[in-house]
């Protein structure tokens, strides 16, 4: 039966960062399932879930373990299976003024319903006629079925107003 691992990875980004995991994972036999990875402020990092024979887990292990020589930092995780419970999927889009602070805001109205984040990404950009740094994030969520949507609506419609921000949410099929 073949185990499932999730490795997290970051290294100055350079040419052929990717490949140099890739290989390692296909010479030990694994499988690359799926990932998300992105460079930031001049590292490359990433998160990637892949597949191995249970017997040649110690070998990749081993095996993505000595790319830290080479400047990687590397972490290894067994995947536990988790049963799914059924969840509304949304997707939230924030744009305000950049200031302290916004992330934890955001965050706490929505884990404070019982709310997943299930990617976040954020970055800034320049407001159209000032230049000014602009805040802006996409997230997608996985809300309890027995949430209903006007109340998270109403709470992030009231953080917008505090934080004179645009946020827009909407259902995912």
């Amino acid at each position: 039966m073949p185990s499932t691992l999730v490795m997290t990875f970051i290294g100055r980004d350079r040419p052929g960062l990717v490949n140099t995991i890739a290989s390692r994972i296909a010479a030990e036999g694994g499988a690359w399932l799926e990932s998300k990875l992105a460079r930031l402020g001049g590292e490359f990092a990433g998160i990637v879930r892949v597949e191995s024979p249970s017997d040649k887990v110690a070998a990749l292990t081993a095996a993505l373990r000595e790319l830290e020589a080479q400047g990687f930092r590397v972490t290894i995780e067994a995947s536990q299976a988790v049963e799914e419970t059924k969840r509304a999927s949304m997707k939230l889009e924030l744009l305000c003024l950049d200031r302290p602070g916004i992330v934890s805001e955001v965050t706490a109205a929505i884990s404070s319903l019982g709310v997943n984040i299930e990617e976040f990404e954020s970055g800034l950009v320049e407001a159209a006629f000032t230049g000014q740094p602009m805040f802006k994030a996409t997230l997608r969520l996985q809300a309890p079925q027995t949430l209903v949507r006007d109340e998270l609506s109403r709470r992030l419609e009231k953080l917008a107003s505090e934080m004179i921000a645009d946020i827009v949410l909407t259902g995912e099929d």
